[in-house]
């Protein structure tokens, strides 16, 4: 489904500053495989997440969706197959429209732009029976803007409009850090259950040492640009945060100091 071939990315080449985010790096993920990112500040992980869904422009490799060279595809023509939901909650919805304003622009996705009437029965009572699937009373509350919707309830509600059209692969960039732990469980409960019955290709980012073991079906660990470690569902049966760290500290040869993945 998604082939990543050794693709690199450098910023401020030639200067002081200069940085390599991704050094040769390749991935492939299978239909329906869910993959957790994790790795320490400044490890590449948004820079993947940038390069696969067009924000930035590799330097050298390829990329291939569903058997398409997307590599140096406009972001605008990934973003018909590629779904992404960001960190801050304020992303990814009109906060001055409604509930099913948000879900009809997501709908249509995809689909041939002109003249169409505007949100039909039939629309509303999709949109009524898939807000139910989050279990949080936003399917009684159809009419009432984003705006005043909480942090979490938000942030369910970008998740649902990222997958209501079944993209080809989904891009989850660290999507529950900024709430509290009690709603974050909840959205990636819904994350798991979306993912699952919809067979969506992902691949989501977290500092949570623990979510990114206790979700998916495979976890990467990055360091420098770099994939260190890659642990498919068997492997991930039985291991802990701890070891992680112990594997991180050896296999990077340096020892993990960020306090939002050892706090996590």
């Amino acid at each position: 489904m998604l082939k990543v071939e050794n693709i690199s990315k450098t910023f401020y080449k030639g200067s002081i500053n200069e940085k390599i985010a991704l050094n040769n790096l390749s991935l492939t993920l299978g239909e329906g495989e869910f993959v957790t990112v994790i790795g320490g500040n400044g490890a590449g992980k948004s820079t993947l997440l940038n390069c696969i869904s067009g924000v930035y422009e590799i330097d050298a490799g390829r990329i291939f969706l569903d058997g398409t060279d997307i590599s140096y595809s406009p972001e605008h023509k990934r973003s018909k197959y590629i779904s992404r939901v960001f960190q801050d909650p304020l992303m990814g919805t009109a906060f001055d429209m409604t509930i099913e304003e948000n879900l009809a622009i997501a709908y249509a996705k995809g689909k041939p732009k002109g003249l169409r009437p505007g949100i039909s029965k039939a629309d509303i009572a999709l949109f009524r029976e898939k807000l139910a699937l989050l279990e949080l009373g936003l399917e009684d509350r159809v009419k009432e803007k984003v705006g005043r919707l909480s942090g979490g309830e938000r942030q369910a509600l970008t998740l649902l409009m990222a997958t209501i059209v079944k993209p080809k692969l989904l891009l989850l960039d660290e999507h529950t850090a900024a709430l509290d732990p009690v709603i974050a469980k909840r959205v990636l409960q819904l994350t798991d259950k979306i993912v699952e019955e919809e067979k969506i290709c992902t691949i989501m980012i977290t500092h949570n040492m623990k979510a990114a073991l206790d979700h998916g079906t495979r976890t990467i660990m990055m360091h420098e640009g770099k994939i260190i470690m890659d642990l498919d569902g068997k492997d991930k049966e039985g291991v802990t945060v701890e070891w992680l760290i112990e594997q991180f500290n050896r296999k990077s040869g340096t020892e993990l100091d960020n306090d939002r993945m050892l706090l996590g």
